[in-house]
C-alpha cells in the first residue's frame, strides 16, 4: 500500500508538471514574424493569412513554367474588376517581360518567387540573398515598381530565410487556401475547395499554368463576391508594420 501511494503521488506530480508545461507552451507572446513560446523564440513564420473583419481577401498566382493561360486569367480579372498578386521566378520574368509589363499596367502586384525555384531552406544566407536580389531586380527593372512580397518555392522555409527576406525589405507570404490546381483538379473541384475555405483575410494559392484554373476562376470570384468578399493585392491585405503573428501564421494588427 505504501509503495502504491508513493507511485501514485509521483504520477500526479509528474502530471501536474506536464500540464503546467503545456499551459506555458500554448501561452504565446508574439512580435512581428516571431512566435514566442514560454519566453523563448522558437520559430519565425511567414504570413499565411491576415486577421481582418472587412471581408478582404487576396488571390495569388505562382508563375514559373509558362504563359498558356495567363492572358485568360488577366481577362477574367479585368472583367470582374479584381486586383491580385503574381509571384514570378527570375527566369520566368526574363523570358516573359511583356507579361510583367501587362500584369503591372493592369494594376496587379508582382512579387518574387525566387530566382531559380529551389528549396530555399537548404540554402545559406549568401545564396538566399542572391536568389532574392537578382529576382527582385529582374522584376523592378521592367515594371519600375518596388517588390514588397516574396513566396518561397514549394512553401519551403526556415528562420534563416524569413529573417534574410525581412532584412531585404520583403514580407514572406504563404497561403491558407490552396486550390490544388497544380494537381489538375477539375474546375468543379477547385471551385468547391476554394469557396468553402475562404474567410476574411484569406490568401488563396493558384498557379498561372493550372489546367482548369481559368475555367474555375469566374465562378469562384462571383460566388465570393455574393458572400460579401472584396479582392485586393497581398501588399494591401497585410499589415506592413505594428503587427504580430499567431502560431497558425495569421497576422494580427497590434491594438
Amino acid at each position: 500500500m505504501i509503495f502504491t501511494f508513493q507511485l501514485t503521488k509521483k504520477f500526479y506530480i509528474c502530471l501536474i508538471v506536464c500540464i503546467l508545461a503545456i499551459i506555458s507552451a500554448i501561452t504565446l507572446s508574439v512580435t512581428g514574424a516571431h512566435v514566442v513560446f514560454g519566453g523563448n523564440t522558437v520559430r519565425k513564420l511567414p504570413i499565411y493569412s491576415v486577421e481582418r473583419n472587412d471581408n478582404k481577401i487576396a488571390i495569388s498566382f505562382d508563375c514559373a513554367w509558362g504563359t498558356d493561360y495567363t492572358d485568360k486569367l488577366l481577362e477574367i480579372m479585368k472583367t470582374e474588376n479584381v486586383k491580385c498578386t503574381f509571384f514570378t521566378v527570375e527566369f520566368w520574368a526574363k523570358k516573359h517581360p511583356e507579361y510583367l509589363t501587362k500584369i503591372s499596367e493592369m494594376g496587379h502586384e508582382i512579387g518574387t518567387h525566387s530566382a531559380t525555384h529551389p528549396y530555399m531552406s537548404k540554402l545559406d544566407k549568401d545564396t538566399i540573398i542572391k536568389e532574392l536580389t537578382t529576382s527582385v531586380n529582374a522584376i523592378e527593372s521592367v515594371t519600375g515598381k518596388k517588390v514588397k512580397v516574396f513566396r518561397p518555392p514549394y512553401g519551403d522555409y526556415n528562420d534563416n530565410l524569413i529573417e534574410t527576406a525581412s532584412e531585404l525589405g520583403l514580407y514572406t507570404i504563404q497561403w491558407d487556401v490552396d486550390s490544388l490546381d497544380w494537381k489538375d483538379l477539375s474546375a468543379t473541384e477547385i471551385i468547391s475547395r476554394v469557396t468553402k475555405r475562404v474567410k476574411s483575410g484569406s490568401i488563396v494559392l493558384f498557379h498561372n499554368q493550372g489546367l482548369h484554373t481559368a475555367e474555375a476562376l469566374p465562378t469562384i470570384i462571383k460566388t465570393l463576391k455574393e458572400k460579401g468578399y472584396e479582392f485586393t493585392t497581398i501588399g494591401d491585405l497585410i499589415y506592413q508594420d505594428d503587427y504580430y503573428m499567431s502560431a497558425d501564421g495569421r497576422q494580427h494588427k497590434n491594438s
